[in-house]
């Protein structure tokens, strides 16, 4: 019998987390009432970047067009909004 285990997004939510207070930030868990697809994590690192993130899992995580959408206003006004789903996600994001 074969067990297939996947990473939950929760798993790389924690890890985003653990590795932005490592850095000296924060990533504050951020509910906008009445807006569908607010990002999981404001990320706030030390020297003023600030980051919308979401969060998915690396197997089969789906942006929903809500968060789509919300990306692409976000870019267009020029704040950093991205969507991390694994290590190395979190590796380009923290080391820009």
């Amino acid at each position: 019998m074969t067990v297939k285990l996947s990473v939950k997004e929760n798993a790389i939510e924690n890890e985003l987390v653990r590795r932005v207070r490592a850095l000296g930030g924060r990533a504050e868990k951020v509910q906008v009432l009445g807006n569908r697809g607010f990002f999981d994590r404001l990320v706030l690192l030390p020297g003023g970047r600030v980051l919308f993130v979401e969060c998915k899992r690396p197997q089969g995580g789906r942006l929903s067009p809500h968060q789509i959408e919300r990306i692409r206003i976000y870019t267009a006004l020029g704040a950093v909004a991205c969507v991390v789903s694994n290590s190395a996600d979190i590796d380009a994001l923290l080391n820009d």
